[in-house]
């Protein structure tokens, strides 16, 4: 059981935060499957703080996603701590400023990643967000800028000085993007110098990498990112690849219900899609209607091909 303030998080793998993937059906889906608390796609501060509809939208969970951690990002300290405040009546469990986009437009901008450029800086809005809230603080960085600045360690030293309360670490530079390596080493380092519970991130493609990276780096927690997307059963040390297809259908109607609720039939399904092609990636049963599964706009025909797929698999067993 990893504590994080008085927040107890009801185990050690969970999914990551991601933009545009980590919508509240793709979190629900994360916890059933084993996903031990629930981080929200990051939400402007600046559009937070004026009240957007929109922005507020983002926010939206289910009660079974808790413990809940919304995660918001900007880079003007004022701003950032009203809308942290107006975020805490929606009653969320945890707020993280999220340090560790390297996306062009927000790390350009001071924002995301573009704070690890100003460590006492970021240091201050921690300060100033505990001050204002009577919930935990979270952080999730990078290693640095660039390889000439990994400031890794200064960072998550002044963070934990200022009361955060954890830290997240994706173990790549703002420069490397999602290419090169994960450095879990530093992540190491990380872990061996700071007090606050610390949560590992990067390059964990199954159950049994995430336990390696866990054990070899002493770390808390393991965040997945990527490599759940289409693959919930990855929290659950349950092999994909050792499904039956009706199990898989199963999984992807269960989602597809969730998105319809929240989203609507049509929005709903497009959704749905960057997760579709994920969950029947390499499945023989459904490859001669692939293309037109993942251009569906009718629910209902997605589900009866789908469902044809494993009555005619059924017939020839």
């Amino acid at each position: 059981m990893i504590r994080i303030g008085s927040v107890e998080i009801p185990g050690w793998l969970a999914m990551s935060p991601m933009a545009g993937i980590s919508d509240s059906p793709t979190r629900t889906m994360a916890r059933r499957y084993g996903s031990a608390f629930s981080y929200t796609e990051f939400v402007s501060t600046d559009s937070l703080a004026v009240g957007s509809k929109k922005a507020l939208s983002l926010l939206r969970f289910r009660e079974e996603e808790r413990p809940i951690t919304f995660q918001i990002f900007g880079n003007k300290l004022e701003i950032i701590v009203d809308a942290a405040k107006r975020i805490r009546e929606l009653n969320p469990d945890i707020i993280d400023l999220n340090m560790g986009c390297p996306a062009r437009n927000v790390s350009m901008r001071g924002s995301g990643v573009g704070l690890l450029r100003k460590p006492i800086y970021a240091g201050k809005i921690i300060e100033e967000m505990r001050k204002a809230l009577d919930i935990p603080v979270t952080a999730k960085i990078r290693l640095g800028w660039d390889d000439s600045s990994r400031n890794y360690m200064e960072v998550s030293r002044i963070l934990e000085e200022s009361g955060v309360m954890a830290i997240s670490v994706h173990g790549r530079t703002r420069e490397m993007g999602y290419s090169g390596k994960a450095d879990w080493d530093a992540i190491a380092d990380i872990k061996s110098e700071r007090k606050v519970p610390i949560f590992g991130n990067g390059d964990v493609n199954s159950y049994e990498e995430a336990v390696r990276r866990k054990e070899e780096s002493k770390v808390d927690g393991v965040l997945v990112g990527r490599n759940s997307i289409g693959n919930p059963w990855i929290f659950s040390n349950i092999k994909k690849e050792d499904l039956s297809f009706e199990e898989i259908v199963s999984t992807t109607l269960s989602h597809l219900q969730l998105m319809r609720e929240t989203f609507g039939d049509k929005y709903g399904l497009i959704l749905l899609r960057k997760h579709l092609v994920r969950y029947i990636q390499s499945r023989k049963e459904v490859e001669p209607k692939r293309l037109e599964l993942l251009k569906m706009e009718d629910p209902e025909k997605l589900i009866a091909i789908l469902r044809e797929a494993q009555n005619s698999l059924s017939l020839v067993s």
